[in-house]
């Protein structure tokens, strides 16, 4: 054998059957675009607006009952007020100095003073 024909067989070694070529697989670790310290920073961040935002929707809900409540409050007061005026009309009524003489001769009482005064409340604070 010549030295070219050993180079050239070395060179290109021919395929043999019992020799298969060898595949390297290289494992490649692919990084994500975000890391873990920047995923839990922003959870805590979203956790925390839905954490205010669940606040303020309540917040707002208890707001909305209270003024519910206050409003129906204010409607009795004021139909209590109406009430309370039409009663003080009739005690007025009731208390006129002619109808208290017409019953009293109804009765069959006799006025001695022919003056009727009629009675004023004194109001204490």
């Amino acid at each position: 054998m010549s030295a070219n024909q050993a180079r050239s067989w070395n060179a290109n070694p021919s395929p043999s059957p019992n020799h298969e070529p060898k595949k390297v697989s290289v494992k490649v670790k692919k990084q994500g675009w975000i890391t873990k310290g920047e995923k839990v920073i922003y959870s805590m961040i979203a956790a925390g607006l839905i954490i205010a935002g669940v606040f303020m929707v309540s917040l707002s809900s208890e707001t909305d009952a209270l003024n519910r409540e206050l409003q129906q409050l204010e409607r009795t007061v004021q139909q209590q007020q109406i009430a309370n005026e039409g009663l003080a009309f009739e005690v007025k009524e009731l208390s006129r100095p002619e109808r208290i003489i017409s019953i009293a001769e109804s009765h069959g009482l006799t006025i001695q003073n022919a003056e009727v005064k009629q009675a004023q409340a004194v109001e204490q604070d």
